[in-house]
C-alpha cells in the first residue's frame, strides 16, 4: 500500500502521525511525504529542509516532495489544489494523512482545505492534530506503542524547534509523549495516536 502524509510545514507530521507511519514502513508499505512550507518563520529554511530530511529517513519514506510555499503564505486557492492533485496523481496512495481543519494556524487550516478538495477521488483521507489544533475529537487510533522510539527519534531530528514550544519546561517531545499517553488511554492502549476521518472505507 502507498500512504501519504502531507504537512503544512516541516515537522507537523512527526508530531501527529510517525508512529503509524513508522507502522507503515514496518510492513512494507511505502511512505511519502509532502511539505508545502518551508518552516522559515521558524528557522532558517535550509536548516528546517535539512532537519526534515533526516526525520524522514529515519521514518524510512519512500520519496519527500516539497510544495514551495513560504510559512503563512499557504493560500486556499487553484493553484493549491492543482499542486496536491498532481502530486496525488503521482503517488496515488491508498490513504492520505493530513492537517485537522480546524486550528489557530492558518497554514494548517487552508492546506487541508485545499488536500480534502485535491483528496476527492482518494479511498482513506484521515486528518493527524498537532499542538495548535482546536477541537480536534479522534475517532480512529493507531497504536504506537512499538514506534513511540521512532517517533521521538523524528521531532528530536527537527533540532531548531525542540524548545519552541510557547510551555515553560516542556520541549516537543514532552508534549509529544504526553498526547501520545492521552489518545491511549481513550483507544484503552498505552500510547497511541488519533484520526478523524474525512473519508474512510472498510476492509
Amino acid at each position: 500500500m502507498k500512504v501519504l502524509a502531507i504537512g503544512a510545514h516541516p515537522d507537523d507530521i512527526e508530531f501527529g502521525c510517525s508512529g503509524t507511519l513508522a507502522k507503515y514502513r514496518n510492513k512494507g508499505d511505502e511512505v511519502y511525504l509532502i511539505i508545502v512550507a518551508d518552516g522559515g518563520m521558524g528557522g532558517d529554511p535550509e536548516v528546517r529542509k535539512k532537519e526534515q530530511e533526516i526525520s524522514a529517513e529515519i521514518m524510512g519514506v519512500k520519496e519527500l516532495f516539497w510544495g514551495g510555499y513560504k510559512d503563512t503564505l499557504i493560500i486556499f486557492d487553484k493553484p493549491l489544489i492543482d499542486l496536491l492533485e498532481g502530486f496525488l496523481r503521482d503517488v496515488n496512495p491508498s490513504l492520505v494523512l493530513v492537517n485537522y481543519p480546524e486550528d489557530t494556524h492558518q497554514d494548517h487550516e487552508r492546506l487541508s482545505k485545499a488536500t480534502i478538495s485535491a483528496s476527492r477521488y482518494t479511498p482513506k483521507v484521515i486528518f493527524y492534530e498537532t499542538p495548535t489544533s482546536i477541537g480536534f475529537n479522534p475517532l480512529i487510533f493507531a497504536d504506537i506503542e512499538e514506534t513511540l522510539k521512532d517517533k521521538i527519534k523524528c521531532l528530536e531530528a527537527h533540532t531548531s524547534q525542540f524548545h519552541k514550544t510557547n510551555i515553560p519546561g516542556s520541549n516537543i517531545v514532552d508534549i509529544a509523549i504526553a498526547t501520545a499517553r492521552f489518545r491511549g488511554t481513550q483507544a484503552r492502549v498505552t500510547f497511541a495516536e488519533g484520526f478523524a476521518p474525512l473519508r474512510y472505507f472498510l476492509p
